[in-house]
């Protein structure tokens, strides 16, 4: 009864048992949670008991969700790039900004001098359009530093641009 690995792991090893000469009815592949019967020298399924991953985080138990390592792994593997601008909605201006700062990335944040004014045209042109949701222009600050970042880096950290009206 292999114990490790896969589905697939699983199955080759109960498969190499066979090949050295064990009988298949005495071979048995069991996923997590399966009830092994071990009763006059066979085994057998005879149930299953929930077997899913627990995970602890701190004093938290099981609480961590898949977004949440999903994001984990992004900041862990690939960085994090913050870019905050403060603009007025009413004259239809970037006040300050954008400033642009990295952790885990890359620790110069002189490398962003040439997205920048990349960016402040960007949200130029869609302030002059009229677009005064800030959640629109932060959708607008991570396309244009996402495709630099692609293109220029080929990484994909994580990009939290901010908007504040002033």
């Amino acid at each position: 009864m292999p114990v490790h690995g896969e589905s697939r792991h699983l199955r080759a090893n109960a498969d190499l048992a066979v090949a050295t000469g064990v009988p298949r009815d005495r071979t048995i592949v069991a996923e997590d949670g399966a009830v092994i019967d071990l009763q006059d020298g066979r085994a057998r399924i005879v149930g299953k008991v929930d077997a899913g991953y627990i995970f602890v985080d701190g004093s938290t138990v099981g609480d961590v969700s898949e977004a949440s390592l999903t994001d984990r792994r992004i900041l862990g593997e690939e960085g994090f790039i913050s870019v905050v601008t403060v603009v007025n909605t009413h004259a239809s201006k970037i006040v300050s900004g954008p400033d642009i700062h990295a952790r885990g990335f890359i620790e110069d944040d002189s490398i962003f001098d040439s997205i920048r004014p990349v960016i402040v045209k960007a949200l130029e042109d869609a302030l002059a359009e009229g677009i005064d949701d800030t959640h629109r222009l932060q959708q607008i600050i991570r396309r244009r530093m996402g495709k630099w970042v692609s293109d220029t880096h080929r990484r994909r950290p994580m990009i939290v641009p901010v908007v504040i009206q002033a």
